[in-house]
């Protein structure tokens, strides 16, 4: 029986920068599973869209098409605690559901030497579970809020409502395994991935 390749979870505060060392080790041969994609893919499940047009649709969170603005959507259930428990309810079974067969067709791909799970909001949901050693992706918060100004015309606001439901990310390091500063120039952070890798003896 293969031998079940390790799972590694990154961790850390909005706009740390976990892709780019998700990126760093998918160069050493990590599959990454990225929960971005799912939460999209989640919103356009047809069972998951008719909940939020009924719940939501009445207040503009549908664009033209009948899909849903996530930006206008995100308007609304982040500053709530009960609109976004009511979204989490829809989506998390959802996005826990696809993240696992991601993680098992990564295992059962022979070009895979470890997986990689990225999702934003893992440790508050749960699905470090699946991980067997996380990585805290470390940036100042003035990095983080250039990066998202830049990246997704985000205010200092949008941040500070988005992290208001987050983890902090100093409780999010005290659960990390290993930490992974990426605030200085990428080879910097390339250079911290190669040594984890070899540490943890990924390949």
């Amino acid at each position: 029986m293969t031998p079940r390749k390790p799972v590694i979870g990154l961790v850390g505060g909005i706009g740390a920068g976990k892709s780019a060392v998700a990126a760093a080790l998918q160069a050493h041969g990590g599959r990454v599973v990225a929960g971005d994609p799912v939460g999209h893919e989640a919103l356009r499940d047809p069972e998951i869209l008719a909940r939020v047009t009924a719940i939501w649709g009445g207040r503009g969170v549908l664009k033209s098409d009948g899909h849903v603005d996530r930006r206008k959507l995100g308007a609304i259930v982040f500053p709530s605690p009960v609109e976004r428990a009511r979204l989490e309810h829809l989506v998390h079974p959802f996005i826990r559901r696809r993240l696992e067969e991601e993680i098992e067709t990564a295992q059962a791909d022979p070009a895979a030497a470890f997986v990689v799970l990225d999702a934003a909001v893992m440790l508050e949901a749960g699905w470090d579970d699946a991980c067997d050693k996380l990585v805290f992706v470390d940036a100042p918060r003035d990095v983080r809020l250039a990066r998202v100004q830049a990246q997704r015309g985000w205010t200092e606001a949008d941040l500070a409502a988005r992290e208001a439901v987050q983890m902090t990310p100093e409780k999010k390091k005290e659960r990390a395994d290993a930490v992974v500063a990426n605030a200085d120039a990428p080879e910097h952070t390339r250079r911290q991935v190669d040594d984890l890798v070899a540490r943890w003896n990924l390949v």
